[in-house]
């Protein structure tokens, strides 16, 4: 069950606007405009008679068989080949709304399609073969050579489907406005909802459709990895590994219009001046298909020093990059209104997933030593550094029109001439459209990832964190001792963790954003006289905005201890 905005969700363009709202609902309970203009709102309704719940029954057959054999070639190769195949399908759950059936949307070519509110993906059979094998190269374990090839198949996260069974304007009705004065706010949160539902599909309503040939996800991955046993015992590994999408997901809103014109100017991406509805009771019609896409690498390097004579050690190195053209969420139409583009959302290019790994380095050491049959004594240091993150540089509010006010990736100009700034006052401070020029070519250059990008968009998680370094140390002191036939250990940890902090307080503490929307859509008009997209640029307490990072204080950013006693007896 999904049923967000079930409350009424009122979005205003300040706070003032909201305190005007409010006072003039105090003074006038009946009144039927609002004093201010909305930025959107929202209220979703159960469209059954006597439905305290809309839930969304979701039936799931699985049927899937795996099948391996594996050849000794020599008696240095081994391969192993197999086949997988999946066949999954979905009971006739789905609600039908005959009136969205008989409608007409657009694809993402501009071709004109209908869709059946009720049909599930139809069951279909997934083939997965696969094949590895693992060379010992000089026959004496020294030099081992592994590596594979295959078709892999998942299954997606089953509210992908089931929200086809919520959004057909049956089991729940849905009203969406912007930039209204027509629902001035209200406590009660039934006010703007039907006094009477019959069970008939509602008269607006979102809906999220699946496309009749959809098929569970699939990736072609592969990798090739060497293992070589060096002097002193140690062991060099590399590994690299590949995947492409075979199935993968993507979003488009079937009812988005094309857009009317495009910006001038070095910005020149597609602007709705419109509606961006083709049918105006339908809110979104949004539509999970498949594409193939997406691609992910990883290359890996470790030096390892297997436990011997009470010592271990470890050295890894790691670099990952991963790229689709959405993350997809639980909601079908976040995923869609919320990814992030450069242009027509329907047409969403390749950029980083917000799970793009970047770069890890990881050193492990650990000593143990035993003395006089009854002690032993451990000493640990663990120290890892990671790219702890990502985000998308957005304009604030809805730039071209497309109804999304968080997914406009902004363009980088390539200086202040490509600049088209409006002045504002805020806090009793105007900021010129100098000022901001000046500002915001500023905050470009100290921003290592916005500087090579100029002239061109910032891409979607393409901006990614400073690496954050930290290390954690352990003792352990183990008391050991045999009684009644038993053996019996006390066994007293300390753990330091983040001990770099404990040592420097400016060591290990990680960074985030400040704002990843410095530059906000005009609340005037879009466009200046000669068609270029106008913006401001954020001040933060009356200051326009300088850095890009700011410090975190979690309790991972400081040093903490952790004393543990621990009795064991076996």
């Amino acid at each position: 069950m999904f049923f967000p905005g079930k409350q009424s969700a009122y979005v205003y363009n300040s706070l003032a606007d909201f305190y005007t709202d409010v006072n003039d609902y105090l003074a006038n309970p009946n009144r039927t405009t609002s004093p201010v203009t909305l930025n959107r709102f929202q209220v979703r309704y159960n469209n059954i008679p006597g439905q305290e719940k809309p839930l969304q029954p979701l039936d799931v057959y699985y049927v899937g068989a795996y099948a391996q054999d594996e050849w000794q070639v020599s008696k240095d190769l081994r391969v192993t080949a197999g086949l997988r195949f999946d066949i999954p399908s979905f009971g006739e759950t789905g609600f039908a709304n005959a009136n969205a059936d008989a409608l007409s949307f657009m694809d993402e070519t501009g071709a004109t399609v209908k869709y059946s509110t009720a049909k599930l993906p139809d069951a279909n059979v997934l083939f997965s073969p696969r094949v590895g094998f693992n060379w010992d190269v000089m026959g004496d374990r020294t030099t081992q050579l592994r590596g594979g090839t295959g078709i892999f198949t998942g299954r997606p996260a089953y509210v992908w489907i089931s929200n086809q069974i919520g959004n057909t304007g049956v089991l729940t009705g849905f009203l969406s406005a912007t930039n209204t004065r027509n629902y001035p706010f209200n406590p009660n949160p039934d006010r703007y909802k039907p006094t009477s539902v019959t069970g008939a599909p509602a008269s607006t309503y979102e809906l999220a459709l699946t496309d009749p040939d959809f098929k569970f996800p699939q990736q072609w991955r592969s990798n090739i990895a060497i293992d070589q046993k060096l002097p002193f015992g140690m062991v060099g590994t590399l590994e690299f590994l590949y995947g492409k999408e075979v199935n993968g997901i993507y979003y488009i809103n079937a009812n988005q219009t094309k857009p009317n014109t495009a910006f001038t100017g070095a910005d020149n991406r597609p602007l709705w001046t419109t509606t961006n509805k083709i049918n105006a009771n339908v809110q979104n019609a949004v539509v999970m298909k498949n594409q193939n896409q997406g691609s992910s690498y990883s290359l890996s390097a470790s030096l390892e020093h297997p436990m011997a004579d009470g010592f271990y050690g470890k050295i890894a190195y790691n670099y990952g990059v991963s790229k689709n053209t959405v993350d997809p969420g639980s909601i079908a139409f976040g995923s869609w209104n919320s990814n992030q583009v450069p242009g027509n959302p329907n047409n969403a290019p390749v950029s980083f997933s917000t799970n793009s790994p970047g770069h890890r380095v990881f050193a492990s050491l650990s000593y143990r030593t035993e003395y006089f049959n009854f002690g032993a004594t451990t000493i640990s240091l663990f120290y890892d550094g990671s790219t702890i993150g990502s985000g998308s540089y957005t304009y604030a509010g809805d730039l071209n029109g497309d109804g999304g006010s968080s997914n406009d990736l902004i363009y980088v100009p390539k200086d202040k001439s490509e600049m088209n700034f409006v002045q504002y006052t805020a806090s009793g401070t105007t900021f010129t459209p100098a000022m901001q020029a000046d500002a915001w070519e500023a905050y470009i250059n100290q921003d290592e990832y916005l500087n090579s990008r100029r002239g061109k968009y910032a891409e979607r998680a393409g901006a990614f964190l400073p690496m954050v370094f930290r290390a954690d140390m352990s003792v352990v002191q183990d008391v050991f001792g045999d009684m009644f036939e038993q053996k019996h250990t006390l066994q007293i940890r300390l753990d330091i963790l983040n001990i770099g902090n404990l040592i420097d307080k400016q060591w290990g503490v990680g960074q985030r954003f400040v704002n990843l929307q410095p530059l906000i859509a005009s609340s005037t008009a879009r466009t200046d006289a000669q068609g270029r997209a106008q913006y401001t640029m954020r001040n933060i307490s009356g200051k326009l905005m300088t850095t890009s990072f700011e410090k975190t204080s979690f309790l991972t950013d400081v040093y903490s201890l952790q004393l543990s006693v621990k009795y064991f007896f076996n």
